[in-house]
């Protein structure tokens, strides 16, 4: 009983200094996942904090699956499918590349450890982490295109990369050959992507069934797992099958929640995300005293330990840079019909200083067999290259400065959503005409005139922009009509508080104000070089 105590208030700890430390370097404008590393790294030295050994399985099934998934439903399937070509070079021709690369500067600087698990470290450190590269291509205004690239080839490249590992280490206690190693990635991708569509399309139709966002809600917090485990079991790629039953179905959200649902499943989606990657850097750091243990009992040394660090980075990042300068060159000087998908050089640094990495290295470091040579000495150096991205995540802004790409362009994003909501508001209109021509029953002619009036405000104002660098009109009527909701619910916890009306009365009546803030939330125009996604 004493030690369940003890364990629940550890979780809680945990959790808190997560919300503390995320929310504290968010006001302050620092990196999350950098402090938070730093903070658990510092935690793990002291006397009385328990010493962490992660269970991989645990992170590979407990937490990635759902952290894959909520990076899949933000995520544009029709982007996606229109870069395929981009995202799968970097998501399998990059990953299969930088295998072969830090694989072999591995075996070079580290030959105790062999051949074949030098490829595995290289597979563990190969994929980007989704998280990360989203949050980073969304706070730095880049183009989206870019954008788009450097999402799916994050979510994507997870699959490759397992596959990769799971051949080295195969390799470890047997020969294989290439086609053995083309045929796993063949199954796995195959197997992968039809229970991915398979789980996506029956959750589809049972989610069409269901009116209740709680219920809704609920099926979609199991639904990574719905996919990932039987795709693990077919022998598939569990992560490529979460993944696609994550885009399928935030694709088909529109037709098959209701909007209730869909900004429930949002929000819970956002926690979920949000507490889980910040609380596996933490981990991360309460593990590294751990790890620190077995590097120190391998026996490497200080100085040459600091050396291999250097030299792996530097391969990891050299890579990255020489493949995209190869993909670039192709995509530039290769067939006209590639000429115009393509990306300048300038988009081409850019994305090679993107390569971020995160939940998956650390998860698949913990994969390695405990027979692997200098396994722990391996797990720091996947510790090592993770936190050394992360801070070369934090130079990026200057990058993008200097290489002077060009932002989006919010003027043109603007002016398309100002067509489609004409389009919109004009078939409501024109529905509400063929209602009324068939005289409807019941219904007050003030509130057709309401709604014909609120339809024409927006519409009109959608029409006309402002010449100027003035508010819009939806953007007052937001605004204003805000200030009016604040004032109201106020109103109402003053009644409350006088004791004016029964509570039922109250609840009700603060439950129209908070669907309507809602909605007000939802509609609220993005802010220009904000990440619309």
């Amino acid at each position: 009983m004493q030690d369940s105590v003890v364990t629940i208030i550890w979780i809680v700890s945990f959790v808190v200094v997560t919300v503390a430390v995320s929310g504290l370097t968010r006001r302050i404008g620092w990196s999350a996942p950098v402090a938070l590393v730093v903070v658990g790294a510092v935690a793990s030295f002291i006397p009385g904090v328990p010493r962490l050994e992660i269970e991989p399985d645990l992170i590979l099934y407990g937490l990635l699956p759902p952290l894959l998934f909520a990076a899949a439903i933000r995520t544009s399937f029709v982007d996606v499918r229109a870069r395929r070509d981009g995202i799968l070079l970097l998501s399998v021709g990059l990953v299969a590349f930088t295998v072969v690369v830090v694989g072999f500067t591995a075996w070079l600087i580290i030959p105790a450890i062999g051949l074949a698990a030098a490829f595995a470290f290289g597979a563990v450190v190969a994929p980007t982490d989704a998280v990360a590269v989203t949050a980073v291509a969304g706070r730095l205004g880049l183009p989206r295109r870019l954008v788009t690239v450097l999402e799916g080839e994050s979510l994507l490249n997870d699959a490759t990369a397992l596959v990769a590992l799971n051949a080295a280490i195969l390799a470890m206690a047997s020969i294989i050959n290439p086609w053995m190693v083309a045929g796993d990635f063949v199954i796995a991708v195959v197997v992968g992507a039809a229970v991915g569509f398979g789980v996506a399309g029956v959750l589809a139709e049972i989610r069409k069934r269901l009116r209740a966002p709680v219920l809704d809600t609920s099926l979609s917090l199991v639904t990574p797992y719905l996919a990932f485990i039987p795709a693990q079991l077919l022998h598939g790629s569990g992560v490529l099958a979460v993944v696609v039953a994550g885009l399928f179905l935030g694709y088909r959200s529109p037709v098959i929640q209701t909007a209730e649902a869909r900004i429930a499943e949002s929000i819970n989606w956002r926690t979920i995300q949000f507490l889980l990657e910040n609380a596996v850097f933490l981990l991360m750091g309460l593990a590294l005293a751990e790890i620190f243990d077995g590097v120190v009992e391998g026996g490497q040394g200080f100085w040459p330990t600091v050396g291999i660090s250097a030299v792996i980075l530097l391969a990891l990042i050299v890579s990255r840079v020489v493949w995209m300068l190869i993909t670039t060159s192709v995509y530039r000087f290769g067939p006209r019909w590639l000429r115009g998908r393509g990306w300048s050089y300038r988009t081409g640094i850019a994305v090679s200083f993107a390569g971020i990495r995160g939940v998956v290295t650390l998860a698949a470091a913990f994969l390695l067999p405990v027979e692997t040579p200098d396994r722990a000495f391996l797990q720091f150096l996947a510790f090592v290259v993770v936190a050394g991205t992360l801070l070369e995540g934090l130079a990026l802004p200057w990058i993008i400065r200097r290489l002077r790409l060009p932002p989006p362009d919010v003027a043109q994003e603007r002016s398309e959503t100002q067509r489609l909501m004409v389009e919109a508001q004009t078939a409501g209109l024109d529905l509400l005409d063929l209602l009324e021509q068939q005289e409807l029953d019941g219904v007050e002619p003030g509130v057709v005139e309401r709604l014909r009036t609120n339809a024409r405000f927006l519409a009109e104002a959608l029409d006309n922009p402002p010449e100027n660098d003035s508010e819009s009109r939806p953007a007052s009527y937001n605004r204003l009509r805000r200030l009016m909701v604040q004032a109201e619910r106020q109103a109402v916890l003053d009644a409350r508080r006088e004791g004016r009306y029964e509570e039922r009365a109250v609840k009700t009546t603060l439950a129209f104000i908070d669907a309507e803030e809602t909605a007000l939330d939802m509609h609220k125009p993005p802010k220009p070089g904000s990440n619309l996604t």
